[in-house]
């Protein structure tokens, strides 16, 4: 069974990491390419430049609807359902967001959809 972890891309990254999977669609503010390490980064399950707009725009009293609308971009969403297959032959995958918010952002809606 895989095991699934959340980590901030502005943390290094360690060899418990596992397989390392990046899924914001923007590149992380201040980082390089030479430094940022991630094995896949899948802009096709982050949130629609709809969603996550709405959703910055007052995160802490939107939470609750963005991760129903944001669960329901990714039950329909045919590229989650191969992510999903993919990260299930895994040992352990790290799932990489770039929010300073580490209880309310798009990695914490597709780990508790993964875990189920």
């Amino acid at each position: 069974m895989t095991q699934y972890r959340l980590k901030r891309a502005y943390e290094p990254a360690s060899d418990d990491d596992g397989f390392r999977v990046y899924i914001d669609r923007l590149w992380p503010r201040g980082l390089s390419h030479e430094t940022f390490h991630y094995d896949l980064w899948d802009k096709d399950i982050a949130p629609s430049s709809e969603l996550r707009e709405w959703f910055h725009a007052d995160p802490e009293n939107r939470w609750p609807e963005f991760e129903r609308r944001y669960t329901r971009e990714l039950t329909d969403n045919p590229s989650f359902d191969a992510l999903r297959r993919l990260l299930a032959q895994k040992p352990v995958v790290t799932l990489v967001y770039s929010s300073h918010d580490e209880l309310h952002n798009n990695a914490v809606v597709v780990h508790d959809l993964l875990i189920k």
